[in-house]
């Protein structure tokens, strides 16, 4: 089966060819970050409209280069939610309208669903059950994976996602948007134990998170610097290390935590923020001690892409069937 994804929840427009939920032919992705740079984040309505302009040719180009056409494909899937509402709805309208006129079926697909399940793109023996850590720009989550269409949410943020205080933490160091890459990069030369910024451990025993305090603590370590003296490029790759060594410890330990509970031998990372190079150390090296499998996306599949809603929805219709075409989009995630 020949699944034609699209991807448009936030800032990229993305679609893809991949066969059966596993072998992908195409999977093409138009960035936003030069027109949101300049704002520090995604302005929800430049984004719709960037949407708007790119989705019939990154559509084209995903088919172009599967070689393949319309009349090859078996099924159509879009992001359904969460995301951006008005980002969603161009990939979503543009999906239903092509399985319209063309009948063939089509799925909505959960985001978290296709961050979960992009493992599978490259992983053949992944066993279920197993524990789902996504951190990205939107949310940072943990899931129970039974198998391929049935997910439990044990634990969520409770205010900025692990992306989000990434973002907001370069723009208080005036780096670029997206931030985590910058940040990424200059922490490499610093101390992650030079500062002790808080980690928010929430409730005993609890995997919800919280990143907002870590990120006014950063705030205040930065004023307090720049009030005092000018920050040298070493005072701003300690406090990039800091911050994302606070991060990384909250989100591994959680996700430990989570498989002990759960009595599962297997850890998968997704989303944005895990194609961070200090988190997936953390995480493998933790999981060698906890004799924990740990399985973690090449980056390009970390990130928003066509591939990995194809792969969800593949194992969606499988299971469930068509969706009909008066369905809509939503904002927040139906999964567990």
């Amino acid at each position: 089966m020949k699944v034609l994804a699209i991807e448009s929840s936030c800032d990229d427009t993305s679609a893809a060819v991949v066969v059966a939920g596993r072998e992908i032919l195409s999977n093409i992705i138009s960035g936003q970050d030069e027109i949101h740079n300049c704002f520090g984040g995604v302005v929800p309505e430049l984004a719709s409209r960037s949407h708007l302009r790119a989705v019939q040719p990154v559509v084209a180009a995903a088919l172009k280069k599967s070689k393949v056409t319309l009349e090859d494909i078996d099924l159509i899937a879009a992001t359904q939610g969460p995301g951006l509402s008005g980002s969603l709805l161009v990939g979503f309208s543009y999906a239903k309208a092509l399985s319209q006129v063309t009948s063939i079926p089509f799925v909505g697909v959960d985001h978290m669903a296709g961050h979960i399940l992009s493992i599978l793109l490259e992983k053949k023996d992944i066993k279920f059950p197993f524990i789902s850590l996504i951190a990205s720009g939107g949310t940072t989550s943990i899931f129970y994976v039974e198998d391929e269409t049935t997910f439990t949410h044990v634990g969520r943020t409770r205010d900025d996602a692990a992306g989000e205080a990434f973002d907001k933490v370069a723009k208080i160091l005036g780096l670029p948007y997206p931030g985590g890459p910058h940040i990424s990069k200059l922490a490499e030369k610093g101390n992650p134990k030079a500062i002790k910024f808080p980690r928010a451990w929430l409730e005993k025993d609890g995997f919800d998170f919280s990143f907002s305090g870590l990120k006014t603590s950063v705030l205040n370590h930065y004023n307090k610097l720049n009030h005092k003296k000018e920050l040298t490029a070493r005072d701003s790759a300690d406090l990039c290390a800091s911050f994302q060594d606070a991060v990384a410890e909250v989100l591994v330990t959680k996700a430990i935590m989570a498989a002990k509970k759960y009595q599962v031998h297997s850890i998968v990372l997704g989303g944005g923020v895990s194609a961070n190079g200090y988190l997936r150390a953390l995480l493998k090296e933790k999981c060698g001690y906890e004799k924990l499998q740990c399985h973690m996306p090449t980056p390009l599949l970390c990130t928003d892409n066509g591939a990995m809603i194809a792969v969800a929805g593949f194992h969606k219709y499988s299971k469930f069937g068509a969706d009909s075409l008066d369905c809509d989009v939503y904002s927040r995630s139906q999964l567990g």
